[in-house]
């Protein structure tokens, strides 16, 4: 048997998301709604960062300038909006149900000089109401999108932009679909017919 090791290296660097995506659903550690015992709340999305040529790339995407409103859905560290206020002078808002994950958002907001600029939620991204956003981001699994698409459909205007790291929408065809790197970059206009 031939191993071309090209490809074998190729599928060592998806090996991470991989590994995490089969033990969190076989472990059920994720769930089609947040589960809330007393004041913790458990995680729908395991924290993966998405990397700087990724967070760029969909910025570029979008085509986010000086006038947008970001919402990073799943905002981890920050690093989404942060970058959008830094380099685009853009306003954002990072949603994120991790109080740690906040907090560090936070603090990278304030290192890099855009606190002015953007906020940080600490919310279940379901609860959130982002009617007002130009552009919404989202590095989440398959069915977290699928489960939130139609509330990016009611509550969006038409023209407002989606990106998505990774994963897509299911049978709505994004209109660009780019790689960086090992990435996969799905974006998409909200319509003026919305549908069904």
């Amino acid at each position: 048997m031939v191993v071309d090791l090209n490809k074998r290296s190729k599928l060592a660097e998806k090996l991470p998301l991989a590994i995490i995506l089969f033990l969190s659903t076989c472990l059920g550690l994720l769930s089609c709604s947040t589960k809330k015992t007393g004041t913790e709340q458990s995680l729908d999305v395991p924290y993966v960062a998405s990397k700087p040529a990724v967070v760029e790339a969909m910025l570029q995407i979008a085509q986010v300038n000086k006038n947008d409103l970001i919402y990073d859905l799943g905002c981890g560290d920050g690093r989404i909006v942060i970058t959008a206020a830094k380099e685009y002078g853009a306003t954002g808002v990072g949603v994120d149900i991790d109080p740690n994950r906040i907090k560090e958002a936070n603090r990278n907001a304030q290192k890099e000089g855009v606190s002015d600029k953007v906020q940080f939620l600490q919310q279940d991204l379901f609860d959130v109401d982002f009617s007002k956003a130009s552009v919404v981001t989202l590095y989440l699994l398959p069915y977290v999108n699928l489960k939130l698409r139609p509330k990016l459909l009611e509550q969006l205007k038409p023209g407002t932009r989606i990106v998505s790291n990774e994963f897509d929408m299911g049978d709505w065809q994004p209109e660009k679909k780019i790689k960086v790197g090992e990435s996969t970059i799905y974006f998409w206009t909200i319509p003026e017919k919305k549908p069904i």
